[in-house]
Order: structure tokens, then C-alpha cells, then sequence
């Protein structure tokens, strides 16, 4: 009968501490994106890998297996005004405290006179899973860009960047984002 009692007593225990260990201190940048997209402060797209208008038959072979490893992107932006100036501090510090979790390894940072970003990246060097581009501005507010996909090579990634460089890609579908951080 003690037994028992011990195997149940540890067992409860065993449960309580795996509960409590899988809940995560904050919200995951999925989380995130999901509660801010009806935000009027954000501007939040979702984007089909297809608008890139790649023909497979123009790309070479890492290409190509670079291209169908994308799925989509995530895109979600906040404008800063003199009225939103407080929640901007606030939502950038989520965001900042969001991508300190060590799943995100940093792949490199972005300085340039216009603003400072950062790329991340979810998974293993040559199977990642997801990537983010995150810059902010003090001025003009901040961009937040998940690229989604299954084991994405970063080195074929270069190799299809350079390809969208000369690809006719859809505008409309990204309409209001290139010139939400226009004065």
C-alpha cells in the first residue's frame, strides 16, 4: 500500500514539473504574430512563396531545391507616430525579449543609417526550419519577417536570392509594405 502511495506521489510530482517546465516564460514569435495581427498599430501580411514568380526551368538544381524548401512568409510591421510612441516601446521590447530565447540563433546583425536589424534562424546550420529578419527604426518603427519552410540550406538561400534579384516579383501582394516606413 505505501508503494503505492510513493509511485503515485511521484508520478503526480513527475506530471507537475513536466508541466511547468514546458510552459514557456513568454510567447513564441508564432504567438506573437497571431495576437498583434488585428493590432491597427501592425500591418500584417501573410505571403505564398509563389509570389517570388520563379520559373523553375531558369534556376539551376540548388535553386531549385532552395525555392521548394520555402513555404511562406510572415510579415508583420509596426509604424511608429508621435500617437503610438508609447506602444511602440513596448511592442519592441516584446519582440526583443521574444528573440533573446535561445532557439533563435543568430545568423548576422544589420547596421545601416536607416535602421538596425538583426537575422535569425530556427533549426540546424543546414536544415533550417525558419528564419527572421527583425529590424527597427526609432524614427519609422520596426519590421518583423518570418520566411517559413522545412530544411532550408542557407548557402542555396544565397544562391536564390541572387535568382529573385532578377525575378518579376508579384508588387501587389506586398502593397502598403513598402511604404509603410515612408514619411
Amino acid at each position: 500500500m505505501k508503494i503505492n502511495k510513493l509511485i503515485t506521489t511521484a508520478l503526480g510530482s513527475l506530471a507537475i514539473l513536466l508541466m511547468v517546465a514546458s510552459c514557456s516564460s513568454g510567447p513564441s514569435l508564432q504567438e506573437y504574430f497571431v495576437s498583434n495581427s488585428e493590432n491597427p498599430n501592425f500591418l500584417a501580411l501573410d505571403v505564398p512563396a509563389n509570389i517570388l514568380n520563379l520559373k523553375e526551368a531558369d534556376l539551376d538544381p540548388t535553386q531549385v531545391e532552395a525555392l521548394r524548401s520555402l513555404r511562406k512568409l510572415n510579415i508583420l510591421a509596426f509604424r511608429k507616430t508621435d500617437d503610438n510612441a508609447a506602444a511602440f516601446k513596448t511592442e519592441r521590447a516584446k519582440v526583443d525579449e521574444i528573440l533573446k530565447n535561445s532557439d533563435f540563433k543568430e545568423l548576422m546583425k544589420l547596421n545601416s543609417k536607416f535602421a538596425k536589424g538583426v537575422i535569425k534562424y530556427t533549426g540546424d546550420g543546414d536544415a533550417i526550419d525558419e528564419v527572421v529578419i527583425y529590424g527597427a527604426s526609432e524614427d519609422k518603427g520596426f519590421a518583423l519577417i518570418r520566411v517559413l519552410g522545412k530544411d532550408m540550406n542557407p548557402a542555396h538561400l544565397v544562391q536564390l536570392m541572387q535568382a529573385v534579384e532578377n525575378a518579376d516579383v508579384d508588387g501587389a501582394a506586398l502593397e502598403g509594405l513598402s511604404d509603410l516606413f515612408q514619411s
